[in-house]
């Protein structure tokens, strides 16, 4: 009997085109400076490696809703950070690209996904999956009737990766009004939420924007970036509690469960704002140090308000600047990645560490 391979309907693994680049980059008399992707270099805070060891002799099955403390420490956080308040459903999840990649399908969403029109590859990925249709759309009340009649959920995205661009809290209101009138979920992916640089970013369950209703709302939250968890695979969703219920049960059928010590070590990520703090701080260091580097090089810097990456420009095709910036041993991802409109841009990680983000300037000069 004849079966659709699924790898087949996806699209090709961007990461595989920048070999060409990154072995260019790496053949630099100084080496490689890897500002390609968003991955932790700094070490975890010991107080959270020292919660995962004195918890690695748990033997049995973890729970898929997670534990008490767990759960009561995502409510605290989101309170405490964020200023999501009544919030009372939460869900920990094996890293947020597991679960945004699986989130259409778990729900049993067939329709439309509208994703954000620049976009992390993911979102995309995770309509197919499911068998359902990705539209690109920031606005979904730019669509007819028709067009929002087939819509089963929105992915939105502030701060924005790769862009680094926020919402405001009546652009938030807006979507989210739209998605109830049209029996919408809205997925909404913060995980750059602890990293905003000018301005405010604001949560879809914070106070100020839902006003305390949860309804139809999923926050996906992640400790990858605000706390170098990425080889946890900490994350969680947050909101409505009859959807956390059903992804729940779904999850229990599929043995999608976070790790017993992996919950335990979270737990104190999330209770110990300072090591957050800290990282923020090293960030900004280095968030200085990359903008002065390109706009001395003659980039153009758009957005980047939020998140780990500058979305910058020197207004030509985006591989030409990835070559131009590989043959000076810096590697960085192109604008088409993440949509076909971003041909002129290009994504700066500032996931390096100190020295080498000082040290690009004089790799640009």
């Amino acid at each position: 009997m004849a079966r659709t391979r699924l790898g087949s309907t996806l699209p090709d693994f961007p990461w595989n085109s920048l070999e060409p680049a990154k072995a260019k980059a790496s053949a630099h008399p100084e080496g490689i400076i890897n500002l390609s992707v968003g991955s932790p270099v700094d070490d975890v805070d010991p107080g959270i490696q020292q919660a995962l060891a004195a918890n690695a002799a748990a033997p049995g099955y973890p729970q898929t809703i997670g534990t008490p403390a767990l759960r009561a420490a995502i409510v605290d956080s989101l309170a405490r950070r964020y200023r999501c308040t009544g919030v009372e459903g939460v869900l920990p999840v094996v890293g947020t690209k597991e679960a945004i990649a699986l989130l259409p399908l778990l729900l049993g969403v067939k329709g439309t996904v509208l994703i954000p029109e620049v976009a992390y590859p993911t979102y995309e990925v995770a309509a197919l999956i499911a068998g359902a249709t990705p539209v690109r759309c920031d606005d979904p009340r730019t669509l007819s009737e028709e067009e929002a009649a087939d819509v089963d959920l929105i992915f939105i995205n502030y701060p924005s990766n790769p862009t680094g661009a926020v919402a405001g809290i009546e652009q938030l209101q807006g979507i989210i009004a739209w998605a109830r009138e049209h029996d919408v979920i809205v997925a909404s992916d913060e995980c750059y939420l602890g990293l905003t640089w000018e301005g405010e970013a604001f949560s879809v369950l914070d106070e100020r924007v839902s006003a305390g209703d949860h309804a139809g709302l999923l926050a996906i939250h992640s400790l990858s970036k605000t706390s170098n968890l990425a080889s946890y695979r900490c994350g969680f969703f947050a909101g409505d509690q009859e959807l956390i219920a059903e992804l729940t049960e779904v999850r229990k059928h599929s043995g999608l469960i976070m790790p017993g010590p992996i919950q335990a070590a979270m737990v104190a990520a999330l209770e110990d704002d300072a090591q957050e703090a800290a990282q923020k701080d090293r960030y900004a260091g280095r968030r200085e140090d990359l903008k002065a580097a390109l706009e001395g090089a003659g980039f153009e810097i758009v957005h980047s308000e939020a998140g780990l990456y500058l979305w910058v420009t020197r207004g030509e095709d985006c591989w030409a600047t990835v070559d131009w910036l590989a043959e000076r041993g810096v590697l960085v991802a192109p604008g088409t990645f993440y949509s076909p409109s971003s041909e002129k841009f290009v994504r700066v990680a500032m996931t390096t560490t100190d020295e080498l983000a000082a040290a690009v300037a004089g790799r640009l000069k």
